[in-house]
């Protein structure tokens, strides 16, 4: 077993009251003048020297573009962490050495401005304790460029980011829900934990090489965290670990004795990580933690493919799936009027993943409006949590006629960015053929019908041989379709379940195969 060691700051422990409990005394102060001196000290050359030594020699993929990460860094209420400005040097010197991408380091919130934040691949949350910002555009921005295939990453006060500080009380809870968890109770900043690889195959902890102990603050999160919702990468090894060392701030016990330390998920199209040990400066500097950091910056910059589904929700088949990059989901059927949310439902109910929608569709009894761009902020809004409660993502979008104008293509395609969409399924207009294409490009949604192979219908004869036969030629190919479609029923029949079984069986069968070949 292999043994990381955190440092403490300046030789000593720094307690809860010291660092955590500062605040600024004269309200109404605004929000730059709020940050500690922790934040705002001289460079340290011994420091970056020891930065520079354990930076990786080279990024683990070639970004497929120049890739640009805004590394945010704004406490409220709340002096800072000592480690900040160490993340941010240690990030930007990793960024120019292996050319994985460029950091732009902010504290200003005018930054998440549409205009401004378009030129960013991923945003980096570090360790941003507090209302970061209470304007209500500028957290749309983030939530759709998130949402729409940004990156989002955050270190162990961003689990309180969006929150009054002091007392954490919440300010934004879809905030909460888009990185995976709430809350940052803990133990001395020093706390001796065995940290358990929960997932050691995963692109993301590939540097780790197994189980480890170290020496750091971590923090216990609560709601939303769950295993439903996050791919839990690293947790605490609560057989080893002396769960009652040292004091505790906080109500640390979790009922499920699971305490995640770090996860990646999806949120719409947004690929989000976070880890909750980054207190001290010494982690960024560790020959470990950093391989560790450029692993999950290329996810969430897009560049470093790593699988997101939910802990929970792992199996055989999916892993399988996994690795041949295929999802299986439910559309909703011609012949019938079911909402939005009844297509949500009843994906859930025959545990699949994901689904797809259409623009004839109502949302649902309670907004009985169509699924389509005139659908407002709030609206959106609940699609979003309604699909998260359900664990469940929407992928593909058929609208029965696009536009004959490149106005009314963009308004359907910047509709289906907001929601996440990865396809749109329609014949464009005659005169938009070349002109859908092109702005398809431009938005990054797939327009081709190659993008859903549909499944033979559940009551079709040989329909498993069928199955099976669109499984091994679509391995043989090479093809990675957006979404393998199973028509939604007006009940949920056995023969869905069926093939839906026969779909899970196959993948499994040729992923073994592949292997043993």
């Amino acid at each position: 077993m292999g043994v990381i060691r955190g440092l403490t700051t300046a030789g000593k422990a720094i307690t809860r009251r010291d660092l955590l409990h500062k605040t600024c005394a004269a309200a109404g102060m605004l929000a730059a003048t709020k940050l500690g001196r922790a934040g705002a000290r001289a460079e340290d050359p011994e420091e970056r020297k020891r930065i520079e030594a354990a930076i990786p020699a080279k990024a683990f993929v070639p970004p497929r573009k120049p890739r640009k990460l805004l590394i945010f860094d704004l406490n409220v209420g709340y002096g800072g962490h000592g480690s900040i400005r160490t993340a941010n040097l240690a990030f930007t010197l990793m960024g120019a050495k292996t050319g994985a991408f460029e950091t732009v380091i902010s504290k200003d919130p005018s930054v998440f401005r549409p205009e401004s934040l378009k030129q960013f691949d991923a945003v980096f949350f570090n360790n941003t304790v507090g209302n970061c910002f209470e304007d209500p555009a500028l957290r749309q921005s983030l939530l759709e460029f998130v949402y729409g295939g940004g990156g989002l990453m955050g270190v162990h006060g961003t689990s309180v980011a969006f929150t009054k500080w002091p007392g954490a009380i919440e300010d934004w809870p879809e905030f909460g829900i888009m990185l995976g968890a709430r809350g940052a109770n803990h133990r001395a900043n020093d706390e001796h934990v065995f940290i358990k690889l929960d997932d050691p195959t995963h692109p993301v902890t590939q540097a780790f090489g197994g189980d480890f102990d170290y020496r750091d603050e971590f923090f216990r999160v609560h709601e939303p965290y769950s295993r439903n919702r996050v791919r839990v990468l690293l947790s605490i090894d609560t057989v080893k670990t002396d769960l009652q060392q040292g004091p505790a701030y906080g109500k640390l016990e979790r009922t499920d004795n699971d305490y995640a330390l770090a996860w990646v998920r999806q949120y719409g199209r947004g690929r989000v990580f976070y880890c909750g040990f980054a207190h001290h400066p010494s982690v960024f500097w560790d020959p470990k933690m950093l391989p560790f950091y450029l692993a999950a910056a290329q996810f969430a910059l897009g560049d470093l493919p790593a699988p997101t589904t939910p802990s929970a929700r792992l199996t055989a088949a999916i892993r399988a799936q996994e690795l041949f990059g295929w999802r299986l989901g439910l559309v909703p059927s011609t012949a019938n009027e079911e909402t939005l949310f009844e297509t949500i439902d009843k994906t859930a109910e025959l545990g699949l993943l994901y689904l797809g929608g259409c623009n004839r569709q109502k949302v649902s009894h309670d907004i009985p409006k169509s699924f389509d761009e005139q659908l407002n902020n709030d609206e959106m809004r609940q699609i979003r949590l309604k699909l998260d409660a359900a664990g469940v993502r929407l992928l593909t979008y058929r609208v029965e006629a696009m536009p004959a104008d490149e106005a009314g293509c963009r308004r359907i395609l910047q509709f289906a960015r907001k929601m996440g969409l990865e396809a749109i399924i329609s014949e464009p207009a005659q005169n938009m053929a070349d002109g859908l294409e092109r702005l398809c490009e431009e938005y990054n949604i797939a327009h081709d019908r190659s993008a859903i192979l549909s499944l033979p219908a559940a009551a079709e004869p040989a329909r498993d041989e069928k199955i099976s036969a669109l499984l091994r030629r679509t391995r043989d190919l090479g093809l990675k379709p957006v979404m393998f479609a199973i028509e939604s029923p007006r009940d949920v029949p056995v023969a869905i379940r069926q093939s839906i079984d026969c779909f899970n069986e196959v993948s499994v069968q040729l992923a073994k195969r592949g292997i043993s070949e």
